[in-house]
């Protein structure tokens, strides 16, 4: 199978994961929303009506995301994986990647401990590289840094999720185990898994410039017409700044501008949520594919563990795996 076609069989799992991802903006924005106006009319205090409702929804949207989001994750990256090693999948993509996960993972508390501590390996393994940011200095050196860090956290994001196909290929071995040997593949063919690096961004910036700035368009659009909203809004800001005693800066307090700032982060949150699931799958079977292949060559072993336990988070796993 071509890299399309898995991605075309396992598309599926996208359309499902977008629903949830609407579901989860519109909590943050009903949330956000109520908590404006009903401490607007209570007592006059809105923007802390408007945080107390972004950080409900914010909590409600990661339980959703804990139970259910991420299960629809781990049962696409499983057909993917199946499709990518074995060059075939089943009929009922959709149902037997569910039954994977259910087979594979006694316990959504283990899955999520294993995928931390993935995340943990992969930064520590990384984290020596923004020392070229460091090493310019001054404003420079921090726009560097600052881009080196942001690339690597990205690619951690494909890389676990590599280590997840990988896991779930190794169905007989301790899911620890599995971990330890994604972590080792990722640090010994880390040139060959990093060739598509230049692809993974370039479509990240197109669709971010197409998808995001025509999502940007229609909610400025939207938003523009209720200015009586955002001038509240600003006032409500100048204020709490002047008790509080804190900086602001002039263009936040501009109602034109806030309303400008929101409808630029409601676009990016959309644009988030259609390129997790239409594009950045198509991007994961051609990485997960040259991951899976360099692992199948070469099955990590203890020896190659012991080469990263001076890394912590790895030996936290190690030892995990060892304890088993």
């Amino acid at each position: 199978m071509t890299n399309f076609q898995v991605y075309k069989r396992t598309l599926s799992f996208s359309f499902i994961m977008f629903l949830v991802d609407l579901l989860a903006m519109a909590i943050v924005i009903g949330t956000c929303t109520g908590g404006y106006f009903i401490m607007n009319q209570s007592n006059d205090r809105a923007v802390i009506g408007l945080g107390i409702g972004l950080v409900i929804g914010i909590i409600i949207v990661v339980l959703l995301q804990i139970f259910v989001g991420n299960r629809i994750k781990a049962a696409q990256i499983a057909m993917m994986t199946k499709g990518v090693v074995e060059n075939k999948l089943p009929d009922n993509v959709f149902h037997e990647g569910f039954n994977e996960i259910s087979g594979r993972f006694g316990s959504i508390t283990v899955f999520f401990l294993i995928t931390h501590l993935i995340k943990g390996v992969f930064r520590q393994i990384g984290r020596g590289l923004d020392k070229i940011g460091r090493a310019v200095g001054g404003d420079v050196g921090e726009g560097v840094t600052s881009a080196i860090n942001s690339a690597i956290q990205v690619l951690i994001g494909y890389l676990c999720d590599c280590c997840l196909g990988w896991i779930l290929y190794r169905k007989d071995e301790n899911p620890f185990k599995a971990g330890c040997e994604g972590a080792v593949i990722f640090f010994k063919h880390g040139k060959t898994l990093i060739r598509n690096i230049g692809r993974i961004f370039g479509m990240g910036f197109v669709s971010l410039a197409v998808i995001g700035g025509a999502f940007f368009g229609i909610f400025y659009a939207i938003y523009s017409q209720f200015p009586q909203m955002f001038e509240s809004l600003s006032i409500e800001i100048i204020e709490m700044a002047n008790r509080n005693d804190w900086q602001v800066q002039e263009w936040i307090t501009n109602p034109t501008n806030l309303t400008l700032f929101i409808a630029a982060i409601s676009g990016i949150v959309l644009w988030s949520a259609l390129h997790s699931v239409l594009i950045r799958p198509f991007i994961l079977v051609g990485v997960l594919r040259n991951f899976m292949t360099a692992g199948i060559k070469d099955i990590p072993t203890e020896q190659d563990f012991a080469e990263l336990d001076k890394y912590p988070r790895f030996a936290k796993m190690h030892d995990k795996y060892k304890s088993a």
